[in-house]
């Protein structure tokens, strides 16, 4: 799929663990050349320090990337919650993909205005930027997460929100295409809680589990990556790609991670805003959601963009981790894959 083959392509929250392996994969190639990829975060520390990356050849595998990652990759400090500064970044821009969040869900919980503005403000800033300046945008994909499924939390209210915002767009903008995307908890990302566990293991333990029944669906950065492409590559207007993907229990994931070693492990009980198990796909939007390949797709519920929903067999039950399936073996055999029982941990990020 050459999706990215020259395309300029903007990724807000850039310098986030998901931006970072995009980033990568897009400069590869894999997905065709790019023709600029512009990092777009308020962080500018997190920003030095991947261009740093590149520089030192530590991120740019292939040596055409690193030869001519100056041309190939842009740097800009904005935020997406300023109008102005969205505006200016999305000039000249084909494909937006927007990853900038709010999204521990404590923290969102004790500052919910502070998650309104990112998680809604900023997607409802990139549809105004594109609207009142007629930007050429053939493409905007906004990342969502499980938790706008059922939303009990801060965190999944703003990103469920976030969704319709940029569904919405599509009857607002015509000529531009707006996706979503929404997975489970993505492996090793900064703030995740394998590095949590794996630092406790580094520390002697305890490891420290909420509830023994709390489920999750795992899904790794590569994965993540591919739901991406693959929303872009397909999807149409005001639908939302969710992976087929394996659910497992924390106690189990945490048992993989320790394997052999004597660490205990303890219960601290469910946090604010916490669920028991996330789902991906509710019972009500099941009756909007057909199996595409290895997604299930949730059709707009609005009547302008489901054309041919009736003709399409629906999915007709909820999707979630209630029952998962994943055992400790098989959890240990995807963490082994993606290299993440053998890690180097940074400032709560796992580096494979």
């Amino acid at each position: 799929m050459q999706v990215f083959k020259d395309q300029t392509i903007l990724i807000t929250g850039g310098t986030g663990s998901l931006g970072q392996v995009l980033t990568r994969k897009i400069l590869s190639g894999i997905y065709g050349q790019p023709k600029k990829v512009i990092i777009y975060s308020r962080d500018e520390a997190k920003q030095h320090y991947m261009r740093l990356s590149y520089k030192n050849n530590k991120l740019a595998t292939d040596e055409v990337v690193y030869n001519n990652f100056k041309q190939l990759l842009e740097f800009r400090i904005g935020d997406v919650r300023d109008f102005h500064s969205v505006s200016m970044a999305l000039r000249d821009v084909d494909i937006v993909i927007n990853a900038a969040a709010l999204k521990q869900v404590p923290s969102c919980e004790y500052f919910p205005e502070e998650a309104v503005r990112t998680n809604i403000l900023g997607p409802t800033n990139i549809v105004k930027a594109i609207k009142e300046h007629d930007l050429p945008i053939h493409t905007v994909i906004g990342v969502s997460t499980d938790k706008a499924c059922k939303p009990i939390n801060v965190m999944g209210m703003t990103k469920a929100l976030q969704e319709r915002v940029f569904i919405g767009a599509n009857v607002l903008i015509p000529k531009t295409r707006f996706v979503c995307v929404r997975y489970g908890n993505v492996l090793a990302s900064r703030g995740s809680v394998i590095p949590l566990f794996l630092d406790q293991i580094e520390r002697g333990g305890p490891v420290t589990i909420t509830t023994k029944e709390m489920t999750r669906f795992l899904i790794p950065l590569e994965k993540a990556v591919e739901v991406i492409v693959a929303a872009i590559a397909d999807g149409k207007r005001g639908e939302t790609y969710i992976p087929k993907i394996g659910a497992a229990k924390m106690i189990d994931l945490a048992k993989a991670l320790i394997s052999n070693k004597k660490i205990k492990i303890s219960y601290t009980g469910i946090r604010p805003g916490e669920k028991v198990y996330e789902s991906l796909v509710a019972t009500e939007e099941a009756w909007h959601t057909i199996s595409r390949g290895q997604y299930y797709v949730i059709k707009s519920l609005l009547p302008e963009l489901s054309d041919g929903i009736k003709h399409e067999k629906m999915l007709l039950h909820e999707y979630n981790s209630a029952t998962p399936e994943m055992s400790v073996k098989e959890i240990t055999t995807m963490l082994k894959k993606y290299n993440l029982l053998n890690t180097n941990i940074h400032n709560g990020e796992v580096l494979a």
